[in-house]
């Protein structure tokens, strides 16, 4: 702990030299060398809610109308002041475009230059300063229209003095997407402002470096993140683009990653564009994902089996994406969740199932609990996560119970009427002896998904940890949970004597689930975490519970589509899917 805190200490002093030695450059930039081209995606609602002074970043809400700049707000936290200096909202007044939103717009920028130009605040550190580049550039004719000559000199000295600092500082920021951050803002400013040309090339080939050891051969990232990689590979298209337009080649190492992450990306798309929700990621901005891919003009498909550690089953309308793999390791380890085996589906338009999602915008209790496997949709053993988490984010008494899944195997078939996954983890087999089993099968239409959860003590030396488990509970047997986690707009209820529940999606669509009747079945209160809502979205899940007290426990369940006939609604899953099974 002393270590780390003594290398952030560090970190934040080399910025802060750096960033003020940066500024105290003579070098004078008259123009960019061509007109700067908008890529971002503002919002125009939450531009509007801006212009009106309704702050709203990292979870918290300021309102804040009669504020001269952002800088006179005083921040809750440091989140909310790193959204601040990354200037990304620059993108959402741009999407209003109007004379108010531009006046906003520049009061707020010569305002951050007059406080914190000189190297002073939160803001300079290697990955905002990028962040913060590109979109100074990308909107730099919505700025600078009707503004004076010296504010345009003002403008273009600092757009100098933070070139300057990320190329003395952008290896200080931290491998993945920081990284990404500042290399990319780096090409845009060595290659648009005059003067900067020959800061670029070194920075083209950290990035094309960064590029080979970070976007593994499934072009995924260590961190599994999907809205992470989302991003990355958003940075990347930007700066192959800014390449073209200057006239150069894009290194065959960044041109390789693109193709890479571009069908990864897609196996992680759900049939609404949204993104799955996995170890601390969100849905991505609306409309994100589908005009990156779109820009990026990759049309290669993943091929089969995983895509970074994910499964995907897909038909008709629906989409079912599963988390496949090990959570996370090592550095990346930070924001894993213990989701190993976790599920979510889409069905059209609509999300039906999810996770309960990240909710470190909310406080440090809320982003403990939105690690832990009970935030899953997936099964959870004696009330514990499948898996460690890591400090400070263990669960106490948690330890010596529980390891995280280190094999984790993986099986992807054809059926006569769809497709099936097969998956199993060991996260369990250290603290009592059993290894968690999962099958999902997605029916051709897209209209069924038959599951089936299973823990197995699979050799002589699990069944005896198991049997040490069952004595010291008095051969009550161990709890478990299987979560179903709804999605907000969905309207569900429980049917009259508890056989089955219905689920009514906003679209009109019913499904239904079911299960074989050996168990408990309720639907219970959840919560639904976004990272810019005010606080979590209340919700509701579908919870499997029972008592595991034989070397092998089978739970089989449902979920399907029921379906529109001319003498009203025929329910799917009346048509039993287990008719065929032992």
């Amino acid at each position: 702990m002393l270590s780390t805190r003594f290398q952030a200490h560090k970190s934040r002093f080399l910025n802060q030299w750096h960033a003020r030695a940066a500024t105290r450059t003579r070098a004078q930039a008259r123009g960019f060398v061509s007109a700067p081209e908008p890529r971002t995606i503002g919002s125009f609602a939450r531009g509007r809610q801006l212009i009106a002074g309704n702050l709203l970043f990292s979870g918290n809400l300021i309102e804040a109308p009669d504020a001269e700049t952002l800088w006179d707000v005083a921040t809750p936290d440091q989140d909310f002041a790193r959204e601040l200096h990354g200037f990304a909202w620059m993108d959402d007044l741009a999407a209003v475009g109007d004379i108010r939103a531009r006046t906003t717009a520049q009061r707020w920028l010569w305002g951050w230059i007059d406080q914190f130009g000189k190297g002073r605040g939160i803001g300079w550190t290697p990955d905002l300063t990028g962040r913060r580049l590109i979109r100074w550039i990308n909107h730099a004719l919505f700025l600078l229209r009707g503004t004076e000559h010296d504010k345009s000199d003002v403008f273009y000295r600092s757009l100098v003095e933070q070139t300057n600092f990320l190329s003395r500082r952008w290896q200080g920021a931290a491998p993945g997407l920081p990284r990404f951050e500042a290399l990319t803002g780096l090409i845009y400013a060595g290659l648009s402002i005059e003067g900067q040309e020959a800061l670029a090339d070194p920075a083209i080939k950290a990035l094309a470096r960064e590029c080979d050891t970070q976007i593994d051969e499934q072009g995924g990232l260590p961190t599994r993140n999907p809205e992470e990689l989302l991003q990355v590979f958003t940075l990347l298209t930007w700066a192959a683009a800014a390449l073209s337009d200057a006239g150069r080649g894009t290194p065959k190492a960044h041109m390789a990653a693109i193709e890479r992450i571009a069908p990864t990306l897609r196996t992680l798309r759900h049939a609404d564009g949204g993104l799955a929700r996995f170890h601390g990621g969100g849905r991505g901005p609306e409309g994100w994902l589908d005009h990156a891919l779109s820009t990026a003009k990759v049309k290669t498909t993943q091929p089969d089996g995983l895509s970074m550690g994910y499964a995907r089953l897909s038909a008709g309308r629906t989409s079912v994406i599963i988390d496949a793999s090990p959570p996370p390791g090592g550095a990346a380890s930070v924001n894993a969740h213990a989701s190993t085996l976790a599920f979510e589906l889409t069905s059209g338009r609509r999300p039906l199932v999810v996770n309960c999602g990240s909710g470190a915008s909310f406080g440090a209790e809320w982003r403990r609990a939105g690690r832990a496997t009970p935030s899953h949709s997936g099964l959870s053993l004696g009330g514990f996560s499948s898996a460690r988490l890591s400090p400070p984010d263990r669960y106490a008494g948690q330890e010596a119970l529980i390891e995280c899944p280190t094999d984790v195997p993986v099986e992807i078939s054809t059926l006569a009427d769809g497709t099936c996954f097969q998956g199993g983890h060991n996260g369990y087999v250290a603290g009592f002896g059993l290894t968690h089993a999962r099958t999902l099968e997605l029916t051709y239409d897209g209209r069924a998904v038959a599951g089936e959860d299973m823990l197995l003590a699979m050799d002589d030396a699990e069944k005896r940890q198991f049997d040490r488990q069952m004595d010291a509970v008095k051969l009550k047997g161990i709890p478990f949970e299987i979560r179903f986690h709804l999605h907000p707009d969905v309207d569900a209820t429980l049917d009259l004597g508890g056989a089955a529940i219905s689920m009514a999606l906003k679209s009109g669509e019913i499904w239904v689930f079911r299960h074989d009747g050996t168990h408990k079945l309720s639907l219970e209160p959840s919560v639904y975490l976004e990272r810019n809502r005010l606080k979590p979205r209340a919700s509701l899940q579908i919870l499997l519970s029972g008592r595991t007290i034989t070397h092998a426990t089978r739970v089989r369940w449902s979920l399907s589509k029921a379906q529109e006939t001319a003498i009203g609604v025929r329910d799917l899953s009346l048509d039993d899917p287990y008719d065929d099974q032992d």
